[in-house]
């Protein structure tokens, strides 16, 4: 059986489909007003809490035209209450689209796998593929271009950090990230992404530390050092990061018209100091907005019957 078009990963989408949802996000925030989703239903399937992936999605899903069902972990129990692939095929006599946010990535392959609808990753312990459309539509709004800027991340090598750097190798973005030993991306995502590096330009590099990373960078990213579903790790991981807090120090180190970026929630004191989400160079919350304008986009492309 075939897998509807969906989203499951950044790594579905050529460059040209990723310039052309920024393209079309940057319309959407300008105010263009299409009612493309008028009549369709989008359920959102979620296993994990959600104030900006819910919030946005709903909204976007309004904005369209559409209605989003919000489903909670306790109404569906995927794969406890009722199996995947039941709760895919009954669906899918439903709505038109699901949008999932779930702790494991072969959840979302499962529900794609049985469903007669597209699904769209909301969050997965794989990807975060909105985040990174959504962010790199920031970094275009702020910079101006996408080719050619290196992007760096600090912290932990997790789901944000892979879209991130699929994304950027298929943008032609420089990306650096600077990990604890043990905490870095995976071989198989850094193979994935060198060749599309190989394609595009972009540049893919691993440092020893922090301020190797950032230096010169036009973007430093961070994000929390413990996930959700990690929370027995915590206390090591805060030993394991200790040194890898973006700080203004840090932050100085990188380019003069730099900004400072994270997926939120943020925990603040640990992977970012006290207040520098405040900081001038901060675009953290242009950041989340801006998911609200990608997903939009993103639903076009997969429900919308709009090329983007």
């Amino acid at each position: 059986m075939a897998i509807p078009a969906g989203l499951l990963s950044v790594a579905d989408l050529t460059a040209e489909e990723i310039r052309g949802l920024i393209s079309r996000a940057a319309s959407l925030k300008q105010g263009e007003a299409p009612s493309s989703l008028k009549g369709k239903a989008i359920a959102l399937v979620f296993e994990k809490p959600s104030l900006r992936t819910r919030v946005s999605f709903d909204v976007a899903i309004w904005q369209l035209g559409g209605h989003a069902v919000y489903l909670s972990p306790e109404e569906v129990g995927l794969g406890k209450r009722e199996s995947i692939p039941d709760v895919a095929r009954t669906l899918s006599r439903f709505v038109d689209g699901i949008v999932g946010r779930t702790y494991s990535h072969q959840t979302l392959i499962e529900l794609a796998r049985h469903s007669r609808v597209p699904v769209i990753n909301g969050l997965s312990d794989h990807e975060h593929p909105c985040q990174a459309l959504g962010d790199l539509l920031t970094i275009h709004e702020k910079r101006g271009a996408l080719k050619g800027l290196r992007l760096a991340y600090v912290g932990d090598g997790n789901n944000v950090a892979r879209s991130l750097l699929l994304v950027a190798s298929l943008a032609g973005m420089d990306f650096c990230i600077a990990s604890p030993p043990g905490y870095g991306l995976d071989d198989a995502t850094m193979g994935q992404a060198k060749a599309s590096a190989a394609k595009s330009g972009a540049r893919i590099s691993v440092a020893s530390d922090c301020r190797t990373a950032v230096k010169g960078a036009a973007v430093v990213y961070t994000d929390v050092w413990t996930s959700m579903g990690q929370e027995s790790e915590a206390e090591t991981r805060r030993r394991a990061f200790a040194a890898y807090q973006v700080d203004e120090p840090l932050l100085s180190l990188a380019g003069e018209d730099a900004i400072l970026m994270h997926p939120l929630p943020a925990h603040h004191g640990e992977e970012v100091a006290e207040g520098l989400l405040d900081h001038p160079r901060s675009v953290v919350f242009d950041q989340a907005e801006n998911r609200l304008h990608i997903q939009k986009a993103v639903l076009l492309r997969v429900l919308g019957g709009q090329a983007v």
